[in-house]
C-alpha cells in the first residue's frame, strides 16, 4: 500500500470523481488502480474563496514499486505493530480509580490482560446520571446540556467527546479504533478535529464499561477513594467508602485516574504521604457568538456548506506579562454548561452534540496562571484559588429570592467588559448556559491579572478572527477547570516517586489534557504496571 498526502478536492466531490482525479495525478490507467481509501481528511480555508478539502488516500496500484521510483510525493505504507499485553502477574485484582477517559482505557487495558481490574466510580453509572438530569429538567433546575454534578473529578468521558490530541503514540489509532467499536461514529477515524458528540458519548461510554465487565473486571459505583493502605514504601490496597460503609480493598497496584477535580481525594492522598507539586494552568471565562457568524468569519461564502458543518476556530496571542491567552475546548454550535463539582460554587464548561447546530459557538478564553499566584507554597494551593473564584461567582449570581434555580452563573457582554462597566441586559446573542445567567460585572469575581489580560486579548483576537470582539458576544464565568494545578510526580516506571505500586495518571495527575491524552496514558499506565508484575 502507499499513501499519497496533501490532495487537494472540491468540497462536493464524489467517490468516482475522486478515484478520477488520482488516475490523473499518478498518470495511471484505470486497471491499473487497484482500490482507494481515505485515510485523512482536513478543511483548507486559507483563501475564504477557494475552500476545499485536502486528503491524504491509502492506495493499493499494480506495480507498486515502479510507481514509487516515478512519484517522489508517495510513500509506502505498512501497518505498525501494536506491542502484545504481556500477560498478568498480579496477585491481587488492580484497583483503577476513577472513570474518566484514563480510568476506563486503563481497567480496559488491565482486562484485556486479564488481570481482573476493580473500577472505583465516584458517581453513578452515566445511564442513571441521564436519569437525574432528565428529573431535573422536569423540575426546572436544569437543561439537557447541563453537567452539574458533585465530589470527585471532572467528566472528561462524559463531556462531548473532542478527541484532538497532539500527541504522538503508537496507541492513538487503537483509542479512536476502541471509540467507534464501542458506538462512536466512523468519520473520527479521518477527521483532524474528530468529535462524538455528548449525545453520541453516553452509550459508547456504557458499552466500554460492559466489555471491562465482560472480562472479568468489577465496577463499583458511588464509591470513594479515602485511603491508601501501604506498607515499607509498597501499596497493599485501599480503603474505599461505598454508599457511606468503609471497605478495604487488597491490591498490589492502585492506578490514579481520579480527573483534576477531585479535590477532597486529593487532599487524601496528601495526608497519606503522596508526593504532589503545583503546576501552571489556566483560568478564563466562556465565550459565546452566533454560530452562523463564526462559520462566515471561517468560511466566507462557503458557510452553511453541509459537508463543512459549523466551523471551528483555535487561536492564541501573546501579552505583556507573558502568560498568555489562549482558546481552547471549541464546542461549534454548542451550549455553555455547569460543571460544579462542590455546592456553592459556579463552575462553566462547553459541549455540543454531534450535530452540531446549536444557534451559538463558544470556547473558553483562558488566561494563563502561574504557581506564584495561588498564594502559598502548599502543593495544593491551586485549588484554593480555584475555589475563591468559584464561591465569588455563587455570590454574584445566586443571593436570590427563593424559588429561583441554583447554579446561575454570572456573564457579561463583551462591549461591558471591554468598557468595565457592569452588564443590565443582553443583546443580539442570547446566553446558552441553563439554568440561567445573571447579567454582571465579572471584575468582581476574577483576579485583576485575568481581567487585564482578557482585556488585551479580545481586540488581538478579533483580528486573527473577525468578529471575536463582538459587542454583544458573552463572557460567562468562570472556567477554571481547564487542567489540574496539581501534578504528582512519577518515576520512568510510571509510578509514584516515593511508593511502589501507585500509579498517577491522566489530568489530575498533571499529565495529560484532553480525553485523547488521557486515554493513551492510561493505556501505558496500566502497561507499565503489567510490566512491572511480569
Amino acid at each position: 500500500m502507499i499513501r499519497i498526502t496533501n490532495f487537494p478536492v472540491p468540497l462536493d466531490y464524489s467517490e468516482s470523481s475522486l478515484r478520477e482525479a488520482v488516475l490523473k495525478k499518478l498518470a495511471l490507467s484505470p486497471d491499473q488502480l487497484l482500490s482507494v481509501s481515505l485515510y485523512r481528511r482536513s478543511v483548507d480555508a486559507r483563501d475564504r474563496s477557494d475552500v476545499h478539502f485536502v486528503l491524504s488516500l491509502d492506495l493499493t496500484v499494480k506495480n507498486e514499486s515502479a510507481l514509487l521510483r516515478r512519484r517522489r510525493d508517495l510513500v509506502p505504507v505498512s501497518p505498525s505493530p501494536i506491542p502484545s499485553l504481556p500477560a498478568s502477574r498480579f496477585s491481587h485484582p488492580p484497583l483503577v480509580v476513577g472513570a474518566g477517559p484514563a480510568g476506563l482505557f486503563c481497567a480496559l487495558t488491565l482486562a484485556r490482560a486479564g488481570a481482573a481490574p476493580i473500577l472505583i466510580e465516584r458517581g453513578k453509572p452515566v445511564e442513571d446520571r441521564a436519569k437525574d438530569v432528565s428529573r431535573m429538567t422536569e423540575e426546572g433546575i436544569l437543561s439537557e446540556e447541563s453537567n452539574v454534578q458533585f465530589g470527585e473529578g471532572g467528566a472528561g468521558a462524559f463531556s462531548d467527546g473532542k478527541l484532538t490530541c497532539g500527541v504522538k503514540s503508537p496507541y492513538l489509532r487503537e483509542v479512536l479504533q476502541t471509540f467507534v467499536d464501542h458506538g462512536a461514529p466512523e468519520n473520527i477515524l479521518i477527521d483532524p478535529k474528530p468529535h462524538i458528540g455528548t449525545d453520541r458519548l453516553r452509550p459508547v461510554v456504557a458499552s466500554i464499561r460492559q466489555e471491562i465487565l465482560s472480562l472479568g473486571g468489577t465496577v463499583l459505583f458511588e464509591t470513594r477513594l479515602e485511603h491508601l493502605i501501604h506498607r515499607n514504601g509498597r501499596i497493599a490496597g485501599a480503603v474505599v467508602r461505598q454508599r457511606g460503609s468503609l471497605r478495604e480493598l487488597i491490591a498490589d497496584a492502585v492506578f490514579l485516574c481520579i480527573g483534576h477535580s477531585a479535590r477532597d481525594t486529593m487532599q487524601n492522598l496528601f495526608q497519606d504521604g503522596v508526593i504532589m507539586a503545583q503546576k501552571p494552568f489556566a483560568i478564563g471565562v466562556r465565550i459565546e457568538h452566533p454560530r452562523q457568524m463564526i462559520d462566515r468569519s471561517q468560511f466566507g461564502s462557503f458557510a452553511g456548506h453541509p459537508r463543512l458543518g459549523a466551523a471551528s476556530y483555535k487561536l492564541a496571542c501573546h501579552t505583556r506579562d507573558g502568560r498568555g491567552v489562549y482558546t481552547f475546548c471549541m464546542c461549534p454550535g454548542g451550549h455553555v454548561i455547569a460543571a460544579a463539582s462542590q455546592p456553592e460554587g459556579v463552575v462553566v464548561n462547553g459541549m455540543s452534540y454531534h450535530a452540531r447546530d446549536a444557534e451559538n459557538s463558544n470556547s473558553a478564553l483562558l488566561v494563563g496562571v502561574r504557581p506564584e499566584d495561588f498564594g502559598d507554597d502548599h502543593p495544593l494551593s491551586g485549588f484554593a484559588l480555584q475555589r475563591r473564584i468559584e464561591q465569588a461567582a455563587w455570590q454574584a449570581a445566586n443571593i436570590v429570592p427563593d424559588g429561583r434555580p441554583g447554579f446561575l452563573a454570572p456573564a457579561q457582554r463583551v462591549e461591558d467588559f471591554l468598557a468595565g462597566r457592569p452588564t443590565v441586559r443582553f443583546g443580539d446573542v442570547s446566553p446558552s448556559y441553563r439554568p440561567g445567567v445573571v447579567p454582571a460585572d465579572l471584575r468582581a469575581l476574577l483576579p485583576d491579572y485575568i481581567v487585564g489580560n482578557l482585556k488585551l486579548a479580545l481586540p488581538v483576537l478579533d483580528r486573527q478572527l473577525h468578529g471575536f470582539a463582538l459587542p454583544d458576544a458573552v463572557l460567562t464565568a468562570p472556567e477554571t477547570r481547564s487542567s489540574s494545578p496539581v501534578r504528582l510526580p512519577r518515576d520512568s516506571s510510571g509510578q509514584a516517586e516515593n511508593l511502589s505500586g501507585l500509579y498517577p495518571v491522566g489530568e489530575g495527575a498533571g499529565f495529560a489534557g484532553g480525553i485523547v491524552s488521557a486515554a493513551l496514558d492510561g493505556i501505558s499506565a496500566a502497561r507499565k504496571g503489567l510490566a512491572a508484575f511480569a
